[in-house]
């Protein structure tokens, strides 16, 4: 996955936290009027343009190569997004929602906590949901024997932010008006956590996986490759070496 922040930052600058208004525009300055059948057309073409070059590319993907692949002009892509910054934000507001939504699925449809976690993982991960996820929801703290560069290499488009073993920060780098959280994130981490509580006290999750581990996997187990059954059996093969890793063992 390749998260960069810059852009999210900017884009949590122009339009504030992710959640829509109630009303006939979208929190990101884009109208909801309805639209003709071309225009629908071209919005479908854009947006799904847009999840497949920021998943592979990630966030720093240039507008450019969105129009490229939805097959318009740019100029039609900043007509309906004005800047980069809200195009950004509204997929990762969708992806975020999509995970949301699948999480609550695995809560009332699986007894067994262990199912309903791996449930939401293969879900998420089959879904490729994890590559798109906004920046703070991924701050994963670091302890003092870890090596914080090492963390950057291996996530090397994602910064982190230094806090306690474990802890998932959902405070954005410069924090806009005052308002540290963003509602979408903040109800996906609340249903996630229920996940990890439950199977963490049935005794069958590492006691020390949080909540921010269980967002990496989803966000690492879906590499983009170029062959769709390839990458469909590495993204089987590592979840499930990532699933026993999380597992508890008998002592």
């Amino acid at each position: 996955m390749h998260v960069q922040d810059s852009h999210w930052s900017s884009a949590v600058a122009t339009g504030g936290a992710l959640s829509a208004p109630a009303g006939g525009a979208r929190g990101d300055g884009v109208r909801t009027a309805p639209l003709r059948v071309d225009a629908q057309r071209n919005l479908e073409h854009v947006l799904r343009a847009a999840r497949e070059v920021f998943g592979e590319l990630g966030y720093g993907a240039p507008m450019e190569d969105v129009a490229r692949r939805a097959r318009v002009g740019v100029g039609t892509v900043y007509r309906r997004f004005p800047s980069k910054d809200v195009l950004v934000r509204r997929i990762a507001e969708e992806e975020t929602s999509r995970l949301t939504e699948q999480a609550r699925t695995a809560l009332g449809q699986e007894d067994e906590p262990w199912s309903a976690l791996s449930r939401f993982l293969r879900t998420s991960v089959a879904s490729g949901a994890g590559r798109l996820l906004p920046p703070q929801v991924l701050r994963v703290g670091v302890t003092e024997e870890h090596d914080p560069a090492d963390h950057a290499r291996r996530l090397p488009q994602q910064r982190m932010q230094t806090a306690g073993a474990g802890e998932l920060r959902l405070v954005p780098e410069q924090p806009v008006g005052g308002v540290a959280d963003d509602a979408g994130a903040a109800q996906l981490l609340d249903v996630v956590g229920r996940l990890v509580e439950r199977a963490r006290t049935a005794g069958e999750l590492r006691p020390d996986v949080s909540v921010s581990d269980v967002l990496l996997v989803i966000a690492t187990a879906a590499p983009s490759l170029p062959d769709a059954a390839q990458q469909a059996a590495a993204s089987a093969r590592l979840l499930d070496i990532l699933l026993e890793g999380l597992r508890s063992r008998p002592a």
